[in-house]
C-alpha cells in the first residue's frame, strides 16, 4: 500500500465507502477511477469494491438496484446518482472467452484484484488505507506500459475482448504494450471471433476517437483486425504508387485519422474513406496505381462493415454519405453556383463535415500540390459560408413556394407537383434572385397555361 498517494473521492462515493466501513466491512474505489485520478484524468465512473456481500450492501442503503446480483454487483443510488458496488470475487472457469461459469465471493481484496485485466486497472484506494497496488500498477503507469495482471494468456482466455482493450488503453494513454502481453495477443487473437459485435464496436470507437487513433496499426500487427475488420488488413497491404500519395492505403488511413477532431462520425469516416481502394486497384503501363470509382465502392463497404459491427442507422447513414462524397469536387475551381449545386447534391446535413474530411485526406497524402489542394478546400468553404450568410436557396425546404401554393395556382395535385417544384429549384440554384414568391408563381403560370 502507498499512503502518500491522495485521491479526491466525490462526496457521494465517499459516503458509500464510509457507510460500508462503519458497518464493519472493507470498501474501496477501484479500477479505472483510481488509474485516471493518478494520471490527472477525470474519471467517468467511481466503482466501489467491498468485502460486504450484495445483501449486506442492500441492507445499508435505502435505494439500491439489483444490477447483477449473480456477479455481486448492486447499484447504490445516492441523490439520483448511481454507484456500482461489487463484492470481492473470484471468477470460476471461463467457458466462452467472456463469461465465468461461476462467481465465488471472497473476503480477500487481493483475490479480487488478481482477476482484473491490467495492472493499471488493478489498484484500489480509500482514504484510510491509501493506495492498494499489489501488482505494480503505479510502476507500469510511470513506465507507460500496459501489462496484464499475472499470466496474459490466462487473462485473454478469460475474456478475449481484453486483447482489443489492451490496444485501446495504449491508444488512449499513449502507453506501450508489454512484450509478453503482446505475444499473448498475437497467439490468441483468433478467439476474438467469440466476442459480440456490440462489444467490439465499443472498443473500436474508443480506440479511433483516442489521442492516438493510429495505434490501430498495433491491432493489425498483432492479427486483431484480421478477425473483425479484414478489409483494413487488405488496405494495409495495398501500396499506392502515385504522385499524390506516399503511404500504403492503410497507412494513409491511419495518418488521416489524426488530422480530424476526435469525434465518432469524423474518425469513422476517415477510417473507412478509402477502404474500397484494394477492390478498385488498377496499374497502368508505367506502374502507376489508380483507384477509379473507389469512393462509391468504399461507401458501400463502409455501410456493410458498420452494419456488421452493429452501429446505429444514423451513424451508418452519415459515414456512408461522407465516404461517398469525400472526393467530390476535387480539382474543381468553385464558384457560388457550383457550391450551391454541390450542397444540394450532398445534403446540408453532411456538407459542412466534408471540409474536415477533405483536409484530413489531403494532409495524409504526399506534399505534391498540397497547398493548392488546401487552398481550394478553403475557397469551397468560404463560398459555402457566403451562401449561408446570403440565405440562398439550396433545397426544396428553402424554396419560396410550396406544393400547396402550386395547387392554389391551379396545378392538379399529384406527381406533377413534385416535378414542378424540382424544376423551380433547378432555376433557383442557377439564379438565387428568382427565389421569391412572386417570381416563382409567375413561372408556375406557364405550367398552368401549358396544362
Amino acid at each position: 500500500m502507498d499512503r502518500n498517494i491522495r485521491i479526491t473521492i466525490p462526496e457521494k462515493a465517499k459516503y458509500i465507502i464510509d457507510t460500508i466501513t462503519a458497518a464493519g466491512f472493507e470498501a474501496y474505489v477501484v479500477g479505472g477511477c483510481v488509474r485516471d485520478s493518478i494520471l490527472g484524468r477525470k474519471p467517468q465512473d467511481w466503482d466501489i469494491t467491498t468485502s460486504a456481500r450484495p445483501e449486506q450492501v442492500k441492507a445499508l442503503f435505502p435505494r439500491t438496484i439489483d444490477t447483477g446480483l449473480q456477479h455481486g454487483t448492486v447499484t447504490v443510488i445516492r441523490e439520483r446518482e448511481g454507484f456500482e458496488v461489487t463484492t470481492y470475487r473470484i471468477d470460476g472457469e471461463y467457458e466462452d472467452s467472456r463469461h465465468p461459469r461461476e462467481v465465488i465471493f471472497t473476503p480477500n481484496l487481493e483475490e479480487d484484484l488478481k482477476r482484473r485485466d491490467f495492472t493499471i486497472n488493478a489498484m484500489a484506494y480509500n482514504d484510510e488505507a491509501g493506495l492498494i497496488d499489489i501488482f505494480g500498477g503505479m510502476e507500469d503507469m510511470e513506465a507507460g506500459v500496459i501489462r496484464c495482471v499475472g499470466n496474459p494468456l490466462e487473462r485473454f482466455r478469460e475474456d478475449a475482448l481484453r486483447m482489443l482493450r489492451a490496444i485501446r488503453f495504449s491508444a488512449q494513454l499513449g502507453f506501450q504494450i508489454d512484450p509478453s502481453t503482446r505475444d499473448a495477443v498475437r497467439e490468441l487473437a483468433p478467439t476474438l471471433q467469440k466476442i459480440s459485435a456490440e462489444r467490439i464496436q465499443m472498443e473500436l470507437v474508443k480506440l479511433v476517437t483516442s489521442p492516438h487513433p493510429d495505434y490501430l496499426r498495433e491491432a493489425y500487427a498483432l492479427g486483431v483486425t484480421k478477425v473483425f475488420f479484414p478489409e483494413f488488413d487488405a488496405a494495409m497491404e495495398t501500396e499506392q504508387n502515385h504522385p499524390h500519395h506516399m503511404y500504403s492505403v492503410g497507412e494513409h488511413i491511419l495518418h488521416s485519422l489524426s488530422f480530424t477532431e476526435p469525434e465518432k462520425v469524423l474518425r469513422l469516416t476517415m477510417l473507412l474513406h478509402d477502404i474500397g481502394k484494394p477492390e478498385a486497384l488498377s496499374v497502368d503501363d508505367n506502374g502507376v496505381t489508380h483507384f477509379y470509382g473507389h469512393a462509391a465502392i468504399s461507401a458501400e463497404m463502409a455501410k456493410k462493415i458498420l452494419r456488421r459491427l452493429k452501429f446505429d442507422n444514423d451513424t451508418i447513414y452519415m459515414v456512408g454519405k461522407l465516404v461517398n462524397y469525400h472526393d467530390y469536387g476535387n480539382g474543381v475551381e468553385p464558384d457560388l453556383r457550383t457550391v450551391r449545386r454541390a450542397v444540394h447534391k450532398v445534403g446540408e446535413d453532411a456538407f459542412p463535415a466534408l471540409f474536415h474530411v477533405k483536409r484530413a485526406d489531403i494532409l495524409a497524402q504526399s506534399i505534391y500540390q498540397r497547398e493548392e489542394k488546401l487552398e481550394r478546400v478553403s475557397k469551397w468553404q468560404q463560398l459555402y459560408e457566403e451562401i449561408k450568410e446570403k440565405k440562398q436557396c439550396i433545397s426544396l425546404r428553402e424554396l419560396a413556394i410550396t406544393g400547396s401554393d402550386l395547387i392554389a395556382a391551379g396545378i392538379t395535385p399529384g406527381k406533377e407537383i413534385g416535378e414542378i417544384l424540382q424544376q423551380l429549384l433547378e432555376q433557383v440554384l442557377e439564379n438565387p434572385e428568382l427565389n421569391t414568391r412572386e417570381q416563382l408563381l409567375s413561372t408556375v403560370q406557364k405550367y398552368v397555361i401549358r396544362g
